[in-house]
């Protein structure tokens, strides 16, 4: 058995070669040797590494018990656990955990604990349910830690649905076993419903806690705003006793979501500063994007005011978020004179920029950049910045710069192109009128075509009056889309109308009764002196 232990856990080996190194707790001082092992003295030993800014160190200890033959008790196997799970080596943790002669529930909690810190959701749920069939009791820890797995990234690509399932087993599994369910635990079920949607079941949870903190009224809230209910978000928010910035910058951010909300961002954000709480860069992110919401560049600037005053300055993703501000104020002055002066820049900034330019009409200067940042500062754009040149081409009318722009993509950077670079090329061709090689464009997609890309297609056909190909570009978006694209019902028809096609037309006007299809009125947002001279000084007389 001692041969097949030294086996398993040789790796530990080289951790120890050091002559540097050397079990100080277990020396004899006076003569140069090691102590017989003892439970009290390995105990005291690998606390000290546990405890350390070093504890790999500490595992020259597991290979000398090895080595030994010791046979150490629980309370050490357990301390070796987690001697090894903060040395980063999981593997030799688990080796421990497997042999353990009994396996107690700190046991458990540990390896639970640490494959959750290492993102394996399968590892985390599957010893959980190992511990429940070896008819062991959880405890609220251990059920707070399932609860973050349901809510964790390496949930979410599977899907909502079974992070929302994971926590509604807990939740029963909580009921059953009787475990004093605390804040702590009552949160960690607030904040997993939350995440997988089901802010319905948060709110039951929410309101039955005696004492509600302001980390559960802000997982509330962010989770209300993120379903556009706004007004439950208001009255969390309202009845939240004990504020923290935290809480202001979950209501900011989701009030400047939306258009309809976006100026009670701006109040929020001066309601903080009135009760002396300084903004962070959560803060500065969230009222930035109001004002582009807003296109206030005004109360940009003030907030930018604010903003050189602190630490954040300087920060990349200020810059960036002022960059995109003012370029969608029509600023693109005011945006380039802050890229200028941002000391370090990445490529977020760099396709802000070029963003900017091409919505702002400077289709050439954003092609400058497209450049520069790859040959003279050697950034490798990722897909938006492909998208910001793309468009710019279009735009400028320069069709081969942009079939070579989108071939680069693969060819010199391997980005495999999304549907929003298709439909791109596809508008760029067909603003050239090159409606033909649009449609092969399309028809030779290695992917099945989306609404978008159809949609690009139709709108093309419209301005060049080309009736026949409209209406396969409309057909082919109906079979996708039927219901959800209304503005294509209408591009097809105008289309037909400005052929002379009026019997087409009635045909196309039948169709959207029969299929219930309507067109939104549109509107547009105008902005007012009211939001453009707010004051955002902090002060209490505002």
């Amino acid at each position: 058995m001692k041969n097949k232990q030294m086996g398993k856990l040789s790796l530990l080996k080289p951790s120890i070669s050091s002559p540097k190194t050397s079990l100080v707790p277990l020396e004899n001082s006076s003569h140069g040797q090691l102590s017989p092992l003892t439970s009290t003295s390995l105990s005291l030993s690998l606390q000290n590494y546990i405890n350390s800014n070093t504890p790999s160190h500490g595992q020259k200890i597991h290979t000398h018990i090895i080595k030994t033959g010791f046979k150490p008790n629980t309370n050490i196997l357990i301390k070796l656990m987690i001697l090894h799970l903060k040395s980063a080596c999981l593997l030799y943790a688990r080796q421990v955990f497997d042999e353990m002669p009994q396996r107690t529930l700190t046991a458990y909690n540990y390896m639970i604990a640490g494959y959750l810190k290492s993102n394996e959701v399968g590892e985390s749920l599957s010893m959980f349910r190992r511990l429940v069939s070896c008819n062991e009791k959880p405890d609220g820890y251990t059920f707070s830690m399932i609860l973050k797995v349901s809510g964790s990234d390496g949930v979410r690509p599977i899907g909502r649905r079974i992070g929302c399932r994971i926590g509604k087993e807990v939740h029963a599994q909580i009921v059953k076993s009787y475990v004093v369910v605390d804040d702590v635990l009552s949160t960690a079920l607030v904040d997993s419903y939350v995440k997988s949607g089901r802010v319905d079941y948060a709110r039951r949870v929410f309101d039955f806690m005696m004492e509600k903190d302001v980390v559960c009224s802000t997982s509330m809230i962010s989770g209300y705003m993120r379903q556009g209910l706004v007004e439950d978000a208001e009255d969390v928010f309202a009845k939240t006793v004990v504020k923290d910035v935290v809480v202001f910058n979950a209501m900011i951010e989701g009030y400047s979501k939306s258009v309809e909300t976006v100026k009670k961002a701006i109040e929020v954000y001066i309601s903080m500063q009135r009760l002396d709480f300084k903004p962070n860069m959560s803060t500065f992110a969230s009222i930035i994007g109001a004002c582009s919401v807003l296109a206030a560049f005004e109360v940009g600037q003030q907030v930018q005011g604010q903003l050189m005053k602190t630490d954040f300055a300087s920060n990349i993703k200020m810059g960036s978020a002022l960059i995109d501000m003012y370029s969608k104020c029509g600023r693109i002055e005011d945006a380039r004179k802050v890229f200028d002066e941002m000391p370090v820049k990445n490529v977020f900034s760099w396709t802000s920029m070029i963003d900017g330019y091409g919505k702002n009409g400077d289709p050439t200067e954003a092609l400058n950049l497209f450049s520069q940042m790859q040959n003279v500062h050697r950034i490798k754009p990722n897909h938006v910045t492909f998208l910001g040149a793309l468009s710019a081409c279009g735009h400028a009318g320069l069709v081969s710069k942009g079939l070579e722009i989108f071939n680069i993509m693969e060819k010199d950077y391997t980005m495999k192109p999304h549907m929003e670079h298709y439909a791109c090329m596809v508008d760029l061709l067909g603003r050239a009128g090159r409606l033909n090689q649009a449609l092969q464009f399309v028809t030779s997609m290695p992917e099945k075509p989306n609404s978008d890309v159809w949609a690009a297609l139709l709108s093309s056909c419209r301005l060049h009056g080309d009736v026949e190909m409209a209406s396969i570009a409309a057909n082919e978006l109906f079979k996708l889309s039927s219901n959800s694209r209304p503005g294509a019902y209408v591009a097809l028809s105008n289309a037909l109308a400005d052929a002379g096609r009026w019997d087409r037309v009635i045909d196309v006007r039948e169709l959207m009764k029969t299929r219930d299809v309507s067109k939104e009125t549109g509107s547009s947002w105008i902005g007012t002196d009211d939001v453009g001279s707010a004051c955002l000084h902090p002060t209490r007389d505002i």
